[in-house]
């Protein structure tokens, strides 16, 4: 391949990625808040004045914020202790917590809510916070915990022998080496807090309100398409403004480190310290991540006559005739083929984007792709509808529109969980390969695929897991005739009744057995030497 053939790969490399965001995100975006600010042809920025000049809505606005950055440190705090836990200590069954770690990520709001309200929980601040921390540990133990897993220990063994304390180690070797991940985690979280809507919906109250709660009010119950657009400007302005920032400190943050073997770094915790530490860990996340999943299991294991199964045989039962269009078993498998495309199409894109990232230390590739998650899926799944449905991406209606909103939502997790681990590979390695006579397409197989394949298999397997349980977009764009298993589930509470809600519970534990199976599958998954390292 020749130097010439190679830029050319790498501009191509990078445009893939962005072409698809500004197709499925920007195209849509302009699109629906055209209609919102621009109804009959001229530009109207009064309502976005509105926002700032009504105090409910100013309001609105802090509360967004400042709820979202509460959850996100407080997420931060207690994630970072049990990433290393998963990402350094060897211990029995540390694979199956990994995966079950990941399995509230996935899971359907309403259905959380309503078992954190049976568990004696209050419509609350402190039921948000909670049900944030919930959702979101998962994301720092594995975006934080697929760079720590790789940080060779050599450098903190050196620095203890030369007298560091375990804490000047921490921070003078090891914290320097994951805060790229911290960043990008904390990044992520707070996106999620801030575009909050399930949570809130369920958990907040009716005196509690989010940009995006306040989005989806106006759009559908006032038809207030200027003020819901005008607040989805405000959204994604703060977005861009967080994730400029964040790329600044990533920029600072990121220096080349030794990387080894995931496999051949974690350690069994020999002394009593670090089986207290590990200890105390896997009980923070018992209790946060396993209280609410045993509710949801002990409530689809006891329908209204005693324990049974019976809440898994209507699952079978339920067909045309009530709310539902197939049975939620049929919806199993249509959760599996979509996920099956989505994935491949977030794994191909974030991993272009995310060698794109890497290679030209740029970090407007990374935040350009994370601008979907800081915007309403309401606004993104309206200007689906309204910019896809004409020649040459006639797509509403089709099958095809699900997995790839679906993969949009997956693809910022996928560039976040590899970009970090690429980025820490010392160019002096490649440099040796090229002098060595490799040609670029061989030095990209021997040294990028061989060192980040592992945190790209295992970015697979979390956008299949979140894929599997996406929600917000899929609701508005899925065909009656191939709902996936979320929204059966919410179908299923909408419907009055114990026996809708048993069968809501049941169908909630199946999308957990899949997301166990995914992330565990995921962790295991090598192709050759692909996921060695």
């Amino acid at each position: 391949m020749s130097r010439r053939t190679g830029r050319v790969a790498a501009i191509t490399i990078t445009a893939v990625p962005l072409l698809f965001v500004a197709v499925l995100f920007g195209w849509p975006l302009v699109a629906i808040l055209g209609r919102g600010l621009a109804p009959d042809g001229r530009l109207d920025l009064g309502p976005v004045g509105d926002v700032f000049t009504d105090p409910s809505l100013r309001g609105v606005v802090w509360f967004t914020v400042w709820q979202a950055a509460l959850s996100t440190a407080i997420t931060l705090v207690l994630g970072i202790p049990g990433a290393f836990v998963l990402a350094r200590m060897r211990f029995p069954g540390r694979d199956l917590v990994r995966a079950v770690v990941t399995v509230p990520f996935v899971l359907p709001t309403v259905l959380v809510g309503s078992a954190f309200l049976a568990l004696g929980l209050a419509r609350s601040l402190g039921a948000i916070l909670l049900a944030h921390l919930f959702f979101n540990y998962a994301v720092v133990v594995r975006v934080v915990g697929e760079l720590w897993s790789h940080l060779d220990p050599r450098e903190e063994d050196a620095a203890r022998v030369l007298g560091a304390g375990r804490w000047r180690t921490f921070r003078t070797v090891t914290w320097p080496g994951i805060l790229p991940g911290v960043l990008a985690a904390g990044a992520i979280t707070f996106l999620f807090c801030f575009t909050s809507f399930g949570v809130i919906l369920v958990l907040g109250g009716p005196t509690r309100s989010t940009l995006e709660t306040e989005i989806y009010r106006q759009t559908t119950r006032f038809l207030d398409l200027p003020l819901a657009a005008a607040l989805s400007v405000v959204q994604l302005v703060a977005v861009a403004a967080l994730l400029v920032v964040v790329g600044r400190l990533q920029r600072r943050a990121s220096t080349p480190r030794g990387l080894g073997a995931a496999r051949d770094l974690a350690r069994p915790p020999r002394t009593a310290t670090a089986r207290t530490f590990a200890a105390v860990n896997l009980a923070v996340m018992a209790a946060l991540v396993g209280a609410p999943l045993t509710v949801l299991v002990v409530r689809s294991l006891t329908p209204a006559g005693g324990v049974g199964l019976a809440n898994y045989r209507a699952l079978g039962q339920l067909r045309a005739g009530s709310i539902l269009a197939v049975a939620p078993l049929d919806a199993v498998w249509n959760s599996v083929w979509i996920a099956t495309i989505a994935t491949v199409i977030a794994v191909t894109v974030g991993g272009c984007a995310a060698w794109a990232a890497a290679r030209t230390r740029s970090r407007l590739v990374e935040g350009i792709l994370a601008l979907p998650l800081g915007v309403s899926a309401v606004t993104v799944g309206f200007g689906m509808l309204i910019a896809l449905d004409r020649p040459p991406l006639a797509l509403r209606g089709t099958v095809w529109l699900v997995p790839l909103a679906q993969a949009l939502v997956a693809l910022p997790f996928v560039v976040m969980l590899t970009a970090p681990v690429l980025r820490a590979i010392d160019p002096r390695v490649r440099d040796a390969a090229a002098v060595l006579g490799a040609p670029p397409g061989r030095v990209w197989r021997t040294v990028d695929v061989a060192i980040a394949g592992r945190a790209l298999l295992g970015a697979g397997a979390f956008a299949f897991a979140i894929s599997l349980g996406e929600f917000g977009a899929t609701s508005f764009l899925v065909r009656p005739d191939t709902p996936t298993l979320p929204i059966v589930v919410y179908r299923l509470l909408s419907q009055p009744g114990s026996a809708a809600f048993g069968a809501a519970t049941a169908a909630g534990v199946v999308l957990m057995a899949l997301v166990v199976v995914a992330m565990v599958a995921g962790d295991r998954l090598r192709f050759g030497r692909v996921g060695a390292f």
